[in-house]
């Protein structure tokens, strides 16, 4: 082959390459690229929940807030999310899955991110309302026409009644039951401290059926294991106002109202992402979506609309886990140190 020919060949396969090269680029860009008549890709935001938000935020806070933009903005928003006990969900974060927002069932699991260097400490805090979206309190499930005759956490520490409880090794709502059961014995009662300890070990010598979380204990329950379930209200009251409830709503005298904390994790959220995700953030304490979280069981954590909690049962003395000291304070002297270390050693667990 002439030199000419050699030359005119080598000319012609890097025209070849560049044109190969060049049309890889446009195949991958090819979604992104602002064509005339078609509608550009969806913006995400990652979410990632305890487990008894999953249906309020997919089929009914995450469509408004996506409507709701699309309608300031013309873009259009979809989400990413996944709902699981909080302390799943506080690990998975901590091994580095991409969430950018994070709703846990406690604020321990948000010491655990900010105590990592996850988050700054306290900085769900600089929120609405100290960084809580919502509220429930623990309340107990029983079979249909209470057969046991259970009324207060006091009866479910008799002998022959069989409990079902979330796992407190990975379940947000476990640490809530634990500190609601013991918080019943005790509030009211200065002359008798140790009421919370023999509280605590006459129900978890009951407890015949542990889940990794509050879903998945009420889903043991549903599927006949036990007589009573230790839970959230909010999944009951919902269901019960659906005609779905399998079971009747017991009331404590004295029960915790669990609060929920918004996490934002700004290390996980692009730039050109972040007044996206701070918008969704600040709708999430809307009017709007604190009534849809309402209609989905929840208690608002705005006093103006708890006019609006119709269907929800009267405790007579709900308490707050700052009433105990925070939750620090709470874990330390209540599940380390009554449950942990005095209940299960004394069970032999």
């Amino acid at each position: 082959m002439s030199s000419k020919a050699s030359a005119l060949a080598r000319t012609l396969q890097g025209a070849l390459t560049i044109a190969f090269l060049a049309g890889l680029a446009l195949y991958a860009a090819w979604p992104w690229l602002p064509i005339p008549g078609r509608a550009a890709p969806p913006r995400t935001i990652v979410v990632y929940g305890f487990s008894i938000l999953g249906e309020a935020m997919n089929d009914a806070v995450f469509p408004a807030f996506a409507k709701r933009w699309e309608q300031q903005t013309g873009e259009r928003v979809e989400f990413v999310s996944s709902f699981a006990g909080s302390g799943t969900i506080t690990n998975q974060v901590l091994l580095g899955v991409p969430a950018e927002v994070a709703i846990l069932s406690l604020e321990l699991d948000a010491f655990r991110l900010s105590d990592k260097g996850i988050v700054a400490e306290g900085s769900w805090r600089e929120l609405p309302h100290d960084g809580m979206l919502n509220r429930t309190p623990f309340i107990i499930l029983v079979r249909d026409g209470n057969p046991k005759g259970i009324h207060d956490f006091a009866d479910l520490a008799r002998p022959g009644i069989a409990v079902v409880h979330p796992d407190p090794l990975t379940s947000g709502g476990a640490n809530w039951a634990i500190v609601a059961e013991h918080g019943s014995a005790t509030r009211g009662h200065p002359e008798a401290p140790d009421a919370g300890h023999a509280l605590l070990l006459g129900i978890w010598k009951n407890v015949v059926a542990q889940a990794a979380s509050a879903r998945a204990a009420r889903t043991q329950f549903e599927n006949g294991f036990g007589d009573a379930l230790i839970t959230y209200e909010q999944e009951v009251v919902r269901d019960r106002a659906r005609g779905k409830l399998k079971g009747e709503i017991v009331y404590p005298r004295s029960t915790v109202l669990s609060e929920h904390p918004v996490v934002v994790i700004p290390s996980r959220i692009p730039s050109r992402d972040r007044a996206l995700v701070d918008a969704f953030v600040e709708f999430l304490w809307s009017d709007e979506a604190q009534r849809l979280f309402i209609e989905n069981g929840f208690r608002s954590v705005d006093p103006a609309l708890e006019g609006e909690h119709d269907g929800f049962g009267v405790i007579e003395d709900p308490f707050r886990i700052d009433d105990l000291g925070g939750w620090k304070v709470a874990k330390r002297d209540v599940v380390e140190a009554v449950w942990k270390k005095r209940v299960l050693p004394e069970l032999g667990r």
